[in-house]
């Protein structure tokens, strides 16, 4: 059985490099939270390499794929890249300090903030999305959040049982591994981390740590997926 370290890395919740932009960079750290300091400074420099034939870039630190679709209601803020085929819907408010990976989807009334969307990710509905970073085709259900900072103020801690790994960050939202499915209205607390292929059902309040392949029913119900 791998132990928690192992379970909360980067490799271990992100296999699939090809689709983000942004993998090198999330690669380089132990842990994906360990990322977001330097995502802003990261981002500036990574969209001033990207070709002039493939993004636009509509305002200073601003680079979005021709090939993606960005209603004419959504907010940009930068820094900010929109990777190739992205859909930026109506009303979609980014505030900055975000990577929106190829295909991605960020729907009406979803708010984005210092955060790494690989490529296949949907928020498409009435989602927060906050100092984060959210596997390959991981989905969030319709009003599903991300909380980033405790009510106390005090740093985030990453639990699980008695375990327990200090981020040594204030602002600390969600880490969704590859295919992970968030159900409706749920909010993950901050440092939830949510291993690779796991189930969170509708209205949860998830915190800690969710291992990989299980469902979360409740703090009390997590089980073993069914293989199929």
């Amino acid at each position: 059985m791998p132990t928690l370290e192992e379970q909360l890395r980067v490799t271990a919740l992100y296999r699939h490099p090809e689709h983000s932009i942004a993998y090198d960079y999330l690669s380089s750290f132990t842990y994906p939270w360990e990322a977001l300091d330097g995502l802003a400074d990261f981002i500036r420099a990574l969209g001033a390499t990207l070709p002039a034939e493939e993004y636009d870039c509509p305002a200073p630190d601003i680079w979005v794929a021709k090939t993606a679709t960005v209603a004419p209601s959504a907010y940009l803020g930068a820094p900010l890249i929109i990777c190739d085929g992205a859909e930026i819907r109506h009303c979609a408010f980014i505030r900055g300090s975000a990577i929106v990976g190829a295909g991605a989807v960020v729907g009406n009334s979803t708010e984005l903030k210092n955060c790494i969307l690989f490529d296949g990710v949907q928020v498409p509905h009435f989602n927060y999305i906050g100092d984060a970073v959210l596997g390959y085709k991981s989905h969030m259900g319709a009003g599903a959040v991300t909380s980033n900072v405790k009510s106390d103020k005090t740093k985030v801690a990453i639990r699980y049982g008695e375990e327990s790994i200090a981020t040594e960050r204030k602002k600390c939202g969600a880490m969704l591994g590859d295919f992970v499915e968030v159900g409706c209205h749920s909010v993950l607390n901050p440092g939830t981390v949510i291993g690779c292929h796991s189930n969170i059902y509708p209205l949860s309040s998830v915190r800690g740590f969710v291992p990989e392949g299980h469902i979360f029913k409740s703090a009390t119900q997590v089980v073993i997926k069914r293989e199929k």
